[in-house]
């Protein structure tokens, strides 16, 4: 194929690429307004609706599992991200993947209150550079919300 051939089929393909890009973006958007207006209709009910995820990571698991978990027992969906083969589809983990993101994601907690979009707390960075204050900020604000369920 000549080589002028292809430079007309990428010019060409750019706006196609474009359009693709936007319908991607609109589609996400719409996903993410549709999940949180099932949650909020949840949460309602509720007040608040919280999802944890962490892992089996010896950085946080024991922190995780000795101090966070008992503390928000009964008031927030917990998922293991070291089992999320044996994850079935529920409202948790629909949240975690559209609004978890895909960087520091583990651990978090996502707080989503009636109409407002949800607050991510992320603890990776902070376990990771050994942050024992902003860890401790994290969990004081997850336990202030829980506490009010």
């Amino acid at each position: 194929m000549p080589r002028w051939l292809l430079v007309v089929i990428a010019i060409a393909s750019v706006p196609l690429l474009i359009a693709a890009a936007i319908i991607y973006l609109i589609a996400l958007v719409v996903v993410a307004i549709g999940l949180l207006l099932i949650t909020w209709g949840v949460a309602i009910a509720r007040g608040t609706y919280i999802v944890v995820v962490y892992s089996n990571s010896p950085h946080w698991q024991t922190y995780f599992e000795q101090q966070l978990l008992p503390a928000v027992q009964g008031r927030a969906v917990v998922l293991n991200w070291s089992e999320r083969r044996r994850w079935r589809w529920s409202l948790a983990v629909a949240l975690f993947r559209v609004f978890g993101g895909s960087r520091n994601f583990n651990p978090l907690a996502l707080i989503v209150r009636p109409f407002r979009w949800p607050r991510t707390l992320r603890f990776f960075q902070p376990f990771r550079t050994r942050r024992v204050g902003e860890v401790e900020r994290l969990t004081k604000e997850l336990l202030a919300v829980a506490n009010t369920l």
